[in-house]
């Protein structure tokens, strides 16, 4: 969860795990966008493969889709959930031949930087990398 980053202090978050990205939350209402396009694109890199045009615009769009910038890594991170459960990934292992866990969670925490798409929870700009990218765990 973004409480446990430099952001989170910034703005306001206390231990009721309040601030903007709480609207994030499926029970605030929140539909997590299942964004199949990135979860295509982010395998692709992952084993090094020629990510198509296609494929890339329609990643852009669905995270672009999600009118709230604070959930669009929040939502990345629910389709890796989903993609490593679906697998029964475990740390430091493959997600499928060629693709380590490591090595998908840093593709797709790029994703906001690749699309040009902003989130201001990022680093490197409105348009960075999600910040759970350097955490072991996420």
């Amino acid at each position: 969860m973004l409480v446990a980053t430099p952001m989170a202090a910034e703005y306001g978050a206390g231990s009721d795990n309040s601030g903007p990205w709480m609207w994030c939350d499926p029970a605030m209402g929140h539909r997590v966008s299942p964004l199949t396009g990135c979860q295509a694109m982010v395998k692709l890199q992952c084993v090094g493969s020629q990510v198509p045009e296609a494929v890339l615009r329609d990643c852009c769009q669905q995270l672009a889709d999600i009118t709230n910038d604070w959930c669009r890594c929040h939502d990345l991170g629910s389709m890796l959930d989903k993609v490593y459960k679906g697998l029964g990934v475990r740390e430091g292992t493959e997600v499928f031949p060629g693709c380590r866990k490591e090595v998908m969670k840093l593709m797709a925490a790029s994703v906001p930087a690749v699309c040009n798409v902003p989130i201001p929870n990022g680093t490197g700009g409105s348009a960075g990398v999600c910040y759970w990218a350097s955490y072991p765990d996420a």
